[in-house]
């Protein structure tokens, strides 16, 4: 999922190694994207090999090479045509590895560059994949709830609020997507600003 992430990244714009693994932990968040740089210099070289990506020129470059970094960071790499035909490619799969949180999300980042028909095959088995383990967490409460400490079990009981929060979102956007509706930027973006209604009477410190 890296070779994915890093291919829509460069198809952007050209990128040096730390620019590419800020936008991954920008584009995936945190919890998806803490690859190291152990990680994605040996991704990085692997597609270079395979004649994905090259290095950019440095009249391309010269006013996005960040201050103080190494030599190896100052490499700025360049999706090729071969590179962009191989991005294409893996937009299309929608093996089991795409339900997974990782390779999920990294194909929903790039759902955009997407054709319909294949977002709605990922769609549907991270459907059925969190459906799975919404019914293993009822399972473990239904059959076990009265061994485990009370912590253990408000966590299995986040878990499941977890994954019966994204079955709905997911049946949200499967049915948008089957009538050809794209998800709402304006009613997230006013669910994640909006501020609870002051009340309307004054305060008072008498009953």
């Amino acid at each position: 999922m890296l070779e994915l992430a890093i291919l829509g990244l460069l198809q952007e714009a050209p990128m040096h190694g730390y620019e590419l693994r800020k936008e991954l932990a920008t584009k995936l968040g945190t919890l998806r994207a803490a690859i190291s740089y152990g990680t994605l210099y040996p991704t990085l070289k692997r597609l270079k090999l395979a004649g994905w990506i090259g290095e950019a020129e440095a009249t391309e470059t010269s006013d996005i090479i960040p201050p103080m970094t190494s030599k190896r960071g100052r490499v700025v790499y360049k999706i090729t045509a071969e590179g962009k035909e191989r991005f294409a490619d893996l937009l299309t799969q929608t093996g089991p590895e795409t339900y997974d949180d990782t390779g999920f999300g990294v194909h929903f980042t790039f759902f955009s560059r997407t054709d319909r028909a294949t977002r709605l095959r990922i769609l549907e088995g991270r459907r059925r994949r969190v459906e799975e383990r919404r019914e293993g967490l009822r399972e473990v409460l239904a059959r076990a709830a009265d061994r485990l400490d009370a912590y253990t079990l408000e966590l299995q009981r986040h878990g499941l609020d977890a994954c019966e929060r994204e079955v709905r979102w997911l049946e949200e956007l499967i049915t948008n997507e089957r009538s050809g509706r794209a998800p709402s930027r304006s009613r997230t973006l006013a669910s994640e600003t909006a501020t609870p209604p002051e009340d309307p009477r004054p305060h008072s410190d008498r009953p």
